[in-house]
C-alpha cells in the first residue's frame, strides 16, 4: 500500500496526549498541508492559527468546562468529565481554521478540506490528533473577545473547524469501515 493510503487507514482520533511540545517545523508542515488544500474557485477562504502556548490552551480549556457546567443539557459536561475533564485533552497545540464566511457557499467545505489535509499531516509526522468542532466554544462565549485577542483572530473571520495535536499518550485502532457504503457502477 502506498505511504498516503497508509496514512489514511491508520489515522483515528486521538483524545490523550503527552506533555510534550511539537517541534515547530512538525507545526509548520502542519499548517503548510492546511494551505495547500483545494478549494472552490480557488478562493483560500480560510486563516490558519497555531496556538502552542500550553498555558494559554489550557485558560481556554478551563473555560470551556464552565461553559459547558452551565447548559441546561448536561451531556456534553458529562462525557468530557468521563474523558478526563479536559475537553481539549491536554494537546500541545490547538489549530483554529478559521473561514471568510461570504466567500462562497462552499466555505464549510473548504474548510473541512483543510482541516482533513492538516490530521493527514500530523498523522505522518507521527503525532495523534482530533479534529474538533468544540475548539469553538470559547470564541464564542462569554469571554470570545479577550481569547480572540490573545489569539490575533483576524477580523472579518469567523470558526470554521479546530485541530488538536500532540505526541499520543495512548493509541486507538482506526475505526472498521463498513464496505457496504459504497456503490460501483
Amino acid at each position: 500500500m502506498n505511504e498516503v493510503l497508509n496514512v489514511i487507514k491508520n489515522r483515528s482520533a486521538c483524545r490523550s496526549y503527552q506533555n510534550k511540545p511539537i517541534e515547530l517545523d512538525k507545526i509548520k508542515a502542519i499548517a503548510t498541508a492546511g494551505l495547500q488544500a483545494p478549494s472552490a474557485l480557488n478562493l483560500q477562504p480560510w486563516h490558519i492559527i497555531a496556538i502552542t502556548q500550553k498555558d494559554l490552551i489550557d485558560e481556554i480549556n478551563d473555560h470551556v468546562m464552565d461553559i459547558l457546567f452551565e447548559m441546561e443539557d448536561q451531556t456534553a459536561y458529562n462525557r468530557t468529565v468521563e474523558r478526563g475533564g479536559k475537553p481539549y485533552y491536554n494537546a500541545t497545540v490547538m489549530f483554529l481554521v478559521l473561514k471568510k464566511p461570504e466567500a462562497s457557499n462552499w466555505v464549510d467545505i473548504d474548510c473541512g478540506i483543510v482541516i482533513q489535509n492538516m490530521a493527514l499531516a500530523a498523522t505522518s509526522l507521527g503525532l495523534g490528533n482530533v479534529i474538533v468542532a468544540m475548539a469553538e466554544t470559547a470564541f464564542v462565549g462569554p469571554r470570545a473577545d479577550e481569547f480572540k485577542q490573545k489569539v490575533n483572530w483576524p477580523a472579518g473571520y469567523e470558526f470554521g473547524m479546530g485541530l488538536l495535536a500532540g505526541y499520543a499518550d495512548a493509541t486507538k485502532v482506526p475505526h472498521e469501515i463498513d464496505e457496504n457504503k459504497v456503490t460501483y457502477i
